[in-house]
């Protein structure tokens, strides 16, 4: 089975999406699933923030209507994540960047180490607060995992990515990808939304017997 996975590196749902999926993962390996493969796939939430991003709370405050509903809106994504066991320190967020430099990043990463690559990003943003569109801090985050990180600035600095990301968004374009974390299962199965693990185990198994 094959599993694309549609999500933004800024995004808190696809944090918790991507946490319930693993352990879903886990429930399929314990009753003896077949092999399971994932492909990260890049998704923009705002491609027009500019290449600096902008202030969090002016951003967000801007989306979400004032700064009453978005401080009601942080508390429930944190006792989610709490829930599934992620942590998210608003408090330390201060910058709501443009993620297509980390988006490319993941491209770059030996396919071994992309998994790693996301839950650094994951943590460095939302429990670290540091700003991802930053060249310096994706260097950092290859640091982290032990990678090459001379390559990952040049290839970084040489557009090497782009192609792949432009081609990822195209492809949500076109199969009506509005929200993530969006999940496809076999090129057949959408699903939407941060489900938790034992519905999307329940979807596994149906993929797998093709209903």
């Amino acid at each position: 089975m094959h599993i694309d996975l549609y999500s933004d590196v800024v995004c808190p749902w696809c944090r918790i999406g991507k946490q319930n999926l693993f352990r879903a993962l886990e429930l399929w390996d314990a009753k003896g699933g077949e092999p399971v493969t994932i492909t990260y796939r890049a998704y923009q939430l705002d491609p027009s923030l500019p290449e600096e991003g902008r202030a969090f709370d002016e951003a967000m405050q801007k989306k979400m209507g004032g700064p009453e509903t978005l401080q009601r809106m942080l508390e429930h994504v944190t006792k989610a994540g709490a829930d599934v066991g992620v942590t998210f320190r608003f408090d330390r967020v201060t910058r709501m960047p443009n993620t297509r430099l980390a988006h490319r990043f993941v491209t770059l990463v030996p396919e071994a180490d992309k998994t790693a690559a996301v839950d650094a990003l994951f943590r460095a943003y939302f429990e670290e607060g540091r700003d991802v569109a930053q060249l310096d801090e994706l260097l950092a985050v290859a640091r982290e995992l032990g990678l090459d990180e001379d390559d990952i600035r040049s290839r970084l600095l040489n557009e090497e990515g782009s192609t792949s990301v432009d081609a990822d968004i195209e492809q949500a374009r076109k199969i009506g990808v509005t929200g993530v974390p969006f999940f496809v299962f076999n090129n057949k199965y959408a699903l939407s939304g941060a489900y938790p693990a034992e519905e999307l185990m329940g979807l596994m198994e149906r993929v797998a017997t093709g209903e």
